[in-house]
């Protein structure tokens, strides 16, 4: 599949996706006679671990030990201990998604919070009350 299709499945701009080609992260599996980019399922799946990656906060050279680990290449050197490597990286994922959680807790208070006071706003002006998303 072309990169077009691989951006829509993935939920990736075409712009991220040359990007982690071009870091390393990622290879097409092919290219077309024309030169494009073609993708296989793995490649999508790659993909997709990538994104999983992002909002957690991992570094390039995090990602590509992660990928070493848990979707090796042919071509990467093998690591030393990646079963200590990857209690680590477990463990930072865990720190990350306890703070994603407090930061979305803080959020929806936020958004309750406008909520109540754009209720309060329209029965004291008498407006009607706005419609729930």
């Amino acid at each position: 599949m072309q990169i077009g299709e691989v951006a829509e499945r993935t939920g990736l701009s075409l712009r991220t996706i040359r990007y982690y080609e071009e870091v390393g992260l990622v290879v097409p599996s092919a290219r077309s006679q024309g030169g494009f980019r073609l993708y296989i399922e793995p490649d999508v799946e790659r993909l997709l671990l990538i994104k999983r990656m992002k909002p957690l906060g991992f570094q390039l050279d995090e990602m590509r030990e992660l990928l070493a680990i848990l979707d090796p290449l042919p071509d990467d050197a093998p690591l030393d201990d990646p079963a200590a490597r990857l209690k680590q990286y477990s463990a930072t994922a865990e720190q990350a998604c306890e703070e994603l959680r407090a930061k979305l807790r803080v959020a929806e208070e936020f958004a309750a919070l406008l909520h109540t006071q754009l209720i309060t706003h329209r029965r004291q002006t008498g407006s009607a009350l706005p419609q729930s998303p």
